[in-house]
């Protein structure tokens, strides 16, 4: 017999392999790799779906914020991860997002740059170039929506005051959240960031609207330029 041969996933025991380990003992007790496997399917020549699964965390440091953020070509960098696997990969890893997103947006009052982080993180933390938005608040700080203002390059975006203001004054809201993204996960406020904060505040006070933050989403944190006593 050689020992050395490698194993398939169908010579594994039944509660070693993913699919079964899933149903008989449910999906907490599968790790990050397993699950990825089950997307995946199978593996390639050299490596199970496991393997592959964890050569894939690997190379995002197991952080599967940054798993999220890899485009389909690069997941297709990967021996035997072609482009419908990419795709389910991706789309699992989206459905995530909204799920969370979805938790999220039920607790509609917010009360702390943290619930307003928590808001608006799905749509922009995983983005290669930089967007504006805005959250549209009640006079209880409630929720009412969020809309997308502008899509920009990877070093910046354009924010139109009047367009800011806008979809507010359309939906009779009391109060605003302005929100972009840094891209390269610079967590610091340019002196653009500062004047356009600035001019949105001014704006807000002529129009009866409070500007209560402007968050800055970068790589799973976020600046608050409230809580920097910037606003």
């Amino acid at each position: 017999m050689n020992y050395d041969k490698k194993l398939n996933i169908k010579s594994w025991a039944e509660e070693d392999r993913p699919r079964e380990k899933f149903a008989a003992k449910g999906k907490s007790s599968l790790s990050d790799a397993e699950l990825i496997a089950i997307l995946l399917g199978s593996g390639n020549r050299d490596e199970t779906a496991v393997e592959l699964g964890k050569r894939i965390l690997s190379s995002v440091n197991h952080n599967l914020d940054a798993l999220g953020k890899l485009d389909l070509a690069q997941l297709q960098k990967f021996k035997g991860v072609g482009e419908a696997k990419a795709i389910s990969i991706a789309a699992a890893l989206e459905l995530g997002r909204r799920r969370k997103a979805s938790d999220i947006q039920k607790r509609t009052k917010i009360n702390s740059s943290q619930v307003a982080y928590e808001l608006i993180y799905d749509a922009l933390a995983d983005l290669p170039h930089e967007e504006f938005w805005v959250l549209l608040l009640n006079r209880a700080n409630q929720l009412i929506d969020r809309i997308n203002i502008s899509k920009g390059g990877v070093s910046g975006t354009v924010a139109d005051v009047k367009l800011i203001f806008k979809p507010a004054l359309e939906r009779l809201a009391s109060g605003i959240i302005v929100c972009h993204n840094h891209p390269s996960g610079n967590m610091k406020a340019s002196e653009a960031d500062l004047r356009l904060t600035k001019k949105i505040v001014e704006a807000g006070k002529f129009l009866d609207i409070a500007v209560l933050d402007h968050i800055i989403v970068g790589h799973g944190n976020y600046l608050s330029l409230a809580d920097q006593g910037i606003l």
